[in-house]
Protein backbone atom coordinates (compact mmCIF):
# COMPACT_ATOMS: atom_id res chain seq x y z
CA UNK A 1 0.00 0.00 0.00
CA UNK A 2 1.03 3.26 -0.86
CA UNK A 3 2.16 5.41 2.82
CA UNK A 4 0.13 8.73 3.35
CA UNK A 5 2.06 11.76 3.20
CA UNK A 6 3.47 13.47 6.31
CA UNK A 7 3.82 16.79 5.81
CA UNK A 8 1.05 19.02 4.83
CA UNK A 9 0.62 20.37 1.37
CA UNK A 10 1.89 23.96 0.64
CA UNK A 11 0.24 26.47 -1.25
CA UNK A 12 1.89 29.11 -3.01
CA UNK A 13 1.12 32.20 -1.41
CA UNK A 14 1.04 34.52 -4.17
CA UNK A 15 -1.70 32.74 -5.73
CA UNK A 16 -3.91 33.03 -2.63
CA UNK A 17 -3.00 36.77 -2.50
CA UNK A 18 -3.85 37.17 -6.47
CA UNK A 19 -0.46 38.69 -7.35
CA UNK A 20 -0.46 39.98 -11.07
CA UNK A 21 3.64 40.40 -10.92
CA UNK A 22 6.41 40.83 -7.93
CA UNK A 23 8.28 43.64 -7.67
CA UNK A 24 12.59 43.48 -7.32
CA UNK A 25 12.20 45.80 -4.90
CA UNK A 26 10.12 44.51 -2.29
CA UNK A 27 12.61 43.17 -0.48
CA UNK A 28 10.29 41.95 2.49
CA UNK A 29 8.26 39.57 -0.20
CA UNK A 30 11.35 38.13 -1.80
CA UNK A 31 13.17 37.21 1.77
CA UNK A 32 10.84 34.22 2.26
CA UNK A 33 12.41 32.46 -1.35
CA UNK A 34 15.98 33.43 -0.25
CA UNK A 35 17.79 31.11 2.01
CA UNK A 36 20.59 32.33 4.60
CA UNK A 37 23.10 32.46 2.37
CA UNK A 38 21.12 34.07 -0.24
CA UNK A 39 20.45 31.59 -2.51
CA UNK A 40 16.99 31.03 -4.18
CA UNK A 41 15.15 28.43 -2.99
CA UNK A 42 13.49 25.64 -4.68
CA UNK A 43 9.67 25.05 -5.43
CA UNK A 44 9.27 22.32 -3.34
CA UNK A 45 10.37 24.18 -0.26
CA UNK A 46 8.65 27.54 -0.75
CA UNK A 47 5.29 25.60 -1.92
CA UNK A 48 5.06 28.65 -5.00
CA UNK A 49 3.46 27.47 -8.54
CA UNK A 50 5.84 27.31 -11.56
CA UNK A 51 4.39 30.74 -12.79
CA UNK A 52 5.33 32.75 -9.37
CA UNK A 53 8.44 30.92 -8.76
CA UNK A 54 9.74 32.32 -12.18
CA UNK A 55 8.46 35.88 -11.23
CA UNK A 56 10.48 35.44 -8.29
CA UNK A 57 13.94 34.29 -9.91
CA UNK A 58 13.63 36.98 -12.30
CA UNK A 59 12.73 39.50 -9.49
CA UNK A 60 15.57 38.29 -7.19
CA UNK A 61 17.90 38.20 -10.24
CA UNK A 62 17.45 41.89 -11.08
CA UNK A 63 17.12 42.90 -7.12
CA UNK A 64 21.19 41.30 -7.15
CA UNK A 65 21.92 43.39 -10.32
CA UNK A 66 21.01 46.46 -8.51
CA UNK A 67 22.58 45.77 -5.68
CA UNK A 68 19.53 45.42 -3.64
CA UNK A 69 20.63 41.77 -2.51
CA UNK A 70 24.06 40.38 -2.72
CA UNK A 71 24.69 37.61 -4.35
CA UNK A 72 26.56 34.97 -1.67
CA UNK A 73 27.47 34.86 1.46
CA UNK A 74 31.12 33.83 2.10
CA UNK A 75 30.69 30.61 4.62
CA UNK A 76 32.77 31.94 7.13
CA UNK A 77 30.50 35.20 7.39
CA UNK A 78 26.56 34.11 7.55
CA UNK A 79 24.93 35.64 9.90
CA UNK A 80 21.38 34.87 11.83
CA UNK A 81 19.38 37.86 9.82
CA UNK A 82 21.09 38.60 7.06
CA UNK A 83 18.52 41.16 5.71
CA UNK A 84 19.35 43.55 8.89
CA UNK A 85 22.59 44.73 6.92
CA UNK A 86 19.96 45.47 4.07
CA UNK A 87 18.04 48.11 5.93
Amino acid sequence: MAERRKFKKRYCKYCEQKVAFIDYKDLNSLKFSLSERFKIMPRRLTGNCKKHQEMVTVAIKRARQTALIPYVIDRKKVIENPFEIIR
